[in-house]
Formats: structure tokens, C-alpha cells, sequence
């Protein structure tokens, strides 16, 4: 039995765990990397074919937005989580590789002028299809048998619709041991959606620390709080644009402001408008809806059961196509713009920023975790000026933080939750900026007096010996790559995998088929070497 860290290991984006057991490859997650890439993952130790099952915790990006690639790369297995999850990343791998075919052909339109090398996507819509394909729905609380040998079943994590902790009970030669993989921690008394569940024992704890170093200052009401920004921004004249991901964040702002408008909490400025510019928080939206026995707390199934939809604003408009995006910033009327994507690095929100941060008026409000290296993250520390499109920005908008609604728990949280599981054996600390992921470990070690260790990536611990057999040592990157090198490179060294297995499954072939495999390897290998 071995478990191996491959990604969000002193970092936040890109998780991934690799577990083998009883001869059958797991992966927990294959998520995406966002903002600025600290450490270099590990490899995955076999070829994306060869691994027979993923579990997944959840449907943001950063957990799920690497399926796709790891279908291009020959995985035909199967990909099981909640039900609510499955219906979100249906429609969010599909986006994903929407943007990134986006991005290539505006870029590759620029690359033509300049006479540059194409720009590549790192997978395509089929490639986003066929992960789609391989998703296998689960309710929550039910234990069921995924192979020989595991035993596995999804406990609501509280973070997103669909989130889970997962446990996986892994039995090899007689021997089973406990794990847990957290995924993303909830935060309490979140709008719509239910609290954190907790889990009972564990024998190895694999851990997130987005926020393990500190706790929400949470406004007592949030409508109020968000009222007054909408107040004070109308009332100089501007307008409030929201970068909000469209998964679980907008959703909840729709809450928010349909009590705002309920309640008239605005004064002098009624009936102002709320745009939703963001096809795939739209899409989102009716996901919810359809999941709301499963994932929707008490309070919001209340207003359900009074006739009333938690999440219908009043003059809500909603922008699907480009040009009703374009047409939102020649709307001279104070307004709301929610759009994705909630860290600005990509997606409808650049081109609201272009549009609107060089304007004193109006106000930028980030309402979620910015990632270390995305340009949410520098408008947040105090950038003056950035650069949208090839063109430089001056900051003049007001920039403003509103706390509280993080789908993630604070350090307090955190605590809460391990402190629920009895008999752990080890506590392993992931998903944490690299300081972040030390003081929670820390605190895990003197406080709780627990076993902790945040592992570099490529670190491979044994659960059965309760030993840790290669303790990996951390690898900055020195440059960021630019993103054109970064997604080829990943593309090839995926490719290398398949053709990898197809020599490994080649044994039997007539010596025809072999000798022909063998000379065009070996042309294409001529070809670059020189």
C-alpha cells in the first residue's frame, strides 16, 4: 500500500494524491494549478492509463480541471463523486475547455501577425467530453465498494454544492487501514448550503490549510455589509463589479442580494440592476436548484418550502451571449456585474476590468480567496496599475474586501473538524500556502497534540508500516514558465505516457507491427535530436 502527494503540497491550487492498493491506482483528485506556480510536482508514477479509479472531492478546477488531460493521456477508468458534483463538473470541464480553445485562438490570431510558433490548449472540448463520460454519481453517507480491497463513501464537506470528505477504507493482505482526504472544509452558517458533516475515526487524515493560519472576520450580517458598499458606490455614482466564481459564490451573492432588495436595504436607488455575466454561473445556478434536497441547508429549504426561490433576484439580467456581455459596460446605470472568473484570470471579468477599474466611481469588491500570483491577488495588495489584454490599466477604482462569505473554514474551523475523528494515527497537512501549511501543522503538533507533517511533493508514505519511505525535499521554480511552454510541455510529457504504454502493452504483436512501431519511434527521435 502507498500513498504519494502530488499536488497543493505548500501550496493551494492543483491538488492530487496518488494511493495504490491491492494492485488497483487511485487518484484523489487531479486538480489545475491557478496563479503562480511555486514548487514542481512530482510526476504521477505510472501512465494516466494505467490509473483505474479517481475520486473526487469536488468540482472546482483546482481540484477536477486536469480529468480532461488525463483522459488525452489514455485514463478510461471511472471518476466517482457526489451527485451534486457530477452535475457541476459536467457543465465546468466543458468551460474550462471552452476558455483554454478561447484563448488559443485569440492568441494564435496574435502569434499569426508576429510570425510567432501556434500557442497549443492543454486539452480540448472531446478531451473535457470524455472525462464527462466516466463520472459515476454517488449519494452522500452511503458506503459502497469501488474494487477488491476499497471500500469508499462521501461525506458532505460544507464548502461547495456536491463537496466532499472522503473515506476510503483500504485493505491489502489482510490488513485495512482508514484513510481520509478532507477536500475543501466548509464554512459554517454559509448561505444555501449545509455545514460541514463530521467523520468519526480515521487512521490517516490527509488535511487542507487554506486558512490554517487565521480566523474570518466575519460581519455579524453580511446583506448589511454588502448593502452598504452597493450604498456607497451609487451614491458617488459608480458601480460595484464583483469577480465571483461561478460555482457556489454566485449563488450565494444572489442570496444576499435578493434579501438586500427584499428588505430595501439601498436607499435611492431602487430597482437597480444585477447582472449575471457568466454563462457557466448561469448554467450553475439551475444546477443548484435541481439539487437542492441533497445540498441546500434548512434555512434555504424553508424559503423553498414557503413558495419562495432563495435565489431569485429581482431585475436580475443575465448575459449569455458576447454581446450582451459587451453590451453591460455601455449601461450608464449604477449596477452590480457578478462574473467569473473569481481570481480575474480569465474568463468575462477582464474585460469588466478593463472596462471599469480606471474609473474612481466605481468599486471592485472580491469576495473570495485570491491565489499567490493571479491578478486578483495584486489588485487586492495594492497594485496601481496591470496590464489587460496587452494594454497597461491605472487602478482607480476603489479596491474592497468583503470577508466572510470564504467557502473555506478558518483555523477554527479546521480545528473543529480534526478534533471530531478519534484514533488518528497521522494527520498529514496539504492545501496550504507553504507558511500556512507550517503553522497549522504546528499548531496540529502543540495544540492538539497530533502526529502532523505537511509533505513536499513526491513525499511516499506506507499506511500499513505507518512509515514515511521517501521524504521528498522542497523544488522552487525558479521562472515561472509562460503559460504557451507550461501547457505543451504537460501535453508531451502526457503523450510520452500513452505511447509509453502502448510499447508495455505491445508483448505479442506480429514482428511486423513491432518492427514498424520501432522505426517510426525512432524517425521521430532522428528528427529532434537533430
Amino acid at each position: 500500500m502507498k500513498l504519494q502527494f502530488i499536488g497543493a503540497t505548500h501550496e493551494v491550487t492543483g491538488s492530487c494524491t496518488y494511493l495504490e492498493v491491492g494492485g488497483k491506482r487511485l487518484l484523489v483528485d487531479f486538480g489545475m494549478e491557478q496563479g503562480r506556480d511555486i514548487y514542481e510536482n512530482a510526476r504521477i508514477p505510472c501512465a494516466p492509463g494505467a490509473i483505474d479509479y479517481v475520486l473526487l472531492t469536488h468540482a472546482h478546477i483546482d481540484h477536477s480541471g486536469l480529468l480532461p488531460l488525463l483522459c488525452a493521456g489514455g485514463f478510461r477508468g471511472e471518476i466517482h463523486t457526489t451527485e451534486g458534483t457530477a452535475s457541476l463538473c459536467s457543465i465546468m470541464l466543458r468551460d474550462s475547455a471552452h476558455i483554454q480553445e478561447f484563448e488559443a485562438q485569440w492568441r494564435n490570431r496574435k502569434a499569426q501577425r508576429k510570425g510567432a510558433e501556434p500557442y497549443v490548449p492543454l486539452y480540448t472540448m472531446q478531451d473535457a467530453l470524455d472525462a464527462i463520460e466516466l463520472l459515476r454519481p454517488h449519494p452522500y453517507e452511503k458506503r459502497f465498494t469501488l474494487c477488491e480491497g476499497v471500500e469508499v463513501r462521501f461525506i458532505d464537506a460544507g464548502h461547495l454544492l456536491g463537496s466532499a470528505s472522503i473515506e476510503v477504507w483500504a485493505t491489502e493482505e489482510g490488513e485495512t487501514r482508514k484513510l481520509v482526504f478532507s477536500g475543501d472544509i466548509g464554512n459554517t452558517s454559509q448561505p444555501l448550503i449545509r455545514d460541514p458533516q463530521y467523520i468519526d475515526s480515521a487512521d490517516y487524515v490527509i488535511m487542507e490549510s487554506t486558512y490554517g493560519d487565521r480566523r474570518h472576520d466575519r460581519p455579524k450580517d453580511y446583506a448589511a455589509a454588502l448593502a452598504q458598499v452597493l450604498q456607497t458606490t451609487f451614491d458617488r455614482g459608480g458601480s460595484v463589479i464583483i469577480p465571483s466564481f461561478a460555482v457556489g459564490r454566485s449563488q450565494e451573492l444572489l442570496y444576499f442580494l435578493r434579501i438586500i432588495k427584499e428588505n430595501g436595504l439601498v436607499k435611492g436607488h431602487d430597482g437597480f440592476p444585477v447582472f449575471m455575466d457568466s454563462p457557466l454561473a448561469i448554467e450553475a445556478t439551475h444546477v443548484f436548484v435541481a439539487n437542492q434536497n441533497s445540498c441546500f441547508d434548512e434555512e434555504a429549504l424553508a424559503y423553498i418550502r414557503d413558495g419562495i426561490d432563495p435565489i431569485a433576484v429581482p431585475d436580475l439580467q443575465l448575459a449569455v451571449t458576447p454581446e450582451e456581455s459587451r453590451a453591460i459596460n455601455f449601461d450608464k446605470r449604477c449596477k452590480v456585474i457578478l462574473s467569473a472568473s473569481g481570481m480575474c484570470e480569465a474568463g468575462r471579468i477582464k474585460h469588466h476590468l478593463k472596462h471599469n477599474l480606471w474609473i474612481a466611481e466605481n468599486t471592485i469588491l472580491f469576495v473570495g480567496y485570491q491565489a499567490y500570483g493571479t491578478l486578483g491577488r495584486s489588485l487586492v495588495e495594492g497594485a496601481t496599475n496591470v496590464k489587460l489584454f496587452g494594454e497597461p490599466i491605472q487602478v482607480a477604482a476603489q479596491i474592497k474586501q468583503l470577508p466572510g462569505i470564504s467557502g473555506h473554514a478558518d483555523v477554527d474551523g479546521l480545528t473543529r473538524w480534526i478534533s471530531q475523528i478519534k484514533d488518528v494515527k497521522r494527520v498529514f497537512v496539504v492545501h496550504g500556502e507553504s507558511a500556512v501549511a507550517d503553522a497549522f501543522t504546528a499548531h496540529l503538533q502543540n495544540d492538539l497534540k497530533l502526529r502532523a507533517y505537511a509533505p513536499y511533493s513526491g513525499t511516499e508514505f506506507d499506511p500499513i508500516a505507518d512509515e514515511i519511505t521517501l521524504e521528498a525535499v522542497p523544488r522552487p521554480i525558479e521562472k515561472k514558465p509562460g503559460v504557451k511552454a507550461n501547457t505543451v510541455y504537460q501535453r508531451l510529457l502526457t503523450a510520452l505516457d500513452r505511447l509509453t504504454a502502448v510499447i508495455r502493452s505491445s508483448e505479442g504483436r506480429t514482428n511486423k507491427d513491432l518492427a514498424r512501431l520501432t522505426d517510426q519511434i525512432t524517425e521521430l527521435t532522428n528528427k529532434f535530436e537533430k
